[in-house]
């Protein structure tokens, strides 16, 4: 039995880390350009002294993004991009350089573009996007490539990470890409739309109730053994 207590420790513990997952994507429904994300349950077998016996033991530390494209909203915003198919934008960070599809950007005091954040926009070639301060009217080719009053002055590059394994979510929408970034061909911009989040709420609340009963039932039968062995502790100090 003591296995059997083992085992539902670690497997709470999962459910746990399970659960934070799913409210932290709930509570990014609305945030643009904001990737779901899921955990991964593993299994580790050890073989116990008893004949033909074994341990098992459940972790749910490797965490999934999907990738699936979000809805794509019209903003009219001149400095609003949303990616349509592959690709991430890359920003410079004082991290150094992260990937992320939240399109929202501005120009700073500089010139230079900028998200919400106050980190610079890069393009293709990793340099920053300077919009001139006199330009009147900015347009965006599908190919990223940013025109002033007609003149193209940039390209925004659309990257992906080299490993797609090795993509690490930092916060809602940053990731960093432990085995760097390669640019992306044929990729495609619209501007003045967004992609918003690609969380599915329905399928969320439901995964959400999935986990809480699943957890109830584990933690029902660690209360229930552990009535069980203060009984029996009970009964042999007798």
């Amino acid at each position: 039995m003591e296995n059997a207590l083992y085992t539902t420790l670690t497997r709470q513990s999962g459910l746990m880390a399970e659960m934070r997952t799913v409210a932290n994507n709930i509570a990014n429904m609305s945030t643009s350009g904001y990737r779901q994300e899921g955990v991964m349950f593993s299994e580790f077998i050890a073989a116990v002294k008893a004949e033909g016996g074994s341990l098992s033991m459940a972790t749910a530390e490797v965490r999934r993004t999907d990738l699936r494209q979000g809805p794509i909203t019209q903003t009219g915003a001149s400095f609003d991009f949303a990616i349509e198919g592959e690709g991430f934008f890359l920003l410079e960070t004082p991290a150094g350089e992260r990937l992320t599809r939240a399109g929202s950007f501005t120009p700073n005091g500089e010139g230079e573009l900028v998200n919400p954040d106050g980190y610079r926009l890069l393009d293709g070639g990793g340099s920053p996007i300077f919009i001139p301060p006199d330009a009147r009217k900015l347009s965006l080719a599908a190919d990223g490539t940013l025109s002033a009053d007609s003149r193209p002055i940039a390209q925004i590059g659309l990257f992906r990470p080299a490993e797609p394994q090795g993509l690490i979510r930092e916060d809602g929408v940053r990731f960093r890409a432990e085995g760097g970034v390669e640019p992306v061909e044929n990729g495609r911009i619209l501007q003045g739309f967004l992609e918003d989040s690609n969380v599915d709420p329905v399928r969320e609340i439901t995964r959400m109730i999935e986990v809480q009963r699943t957890y109830e039932l584990g933690q029902n039968f660690l209360d229930k053994e552990d009535e069980r062995i203060r009984a029996v502790v009970q009964t042999l100090g007798r």
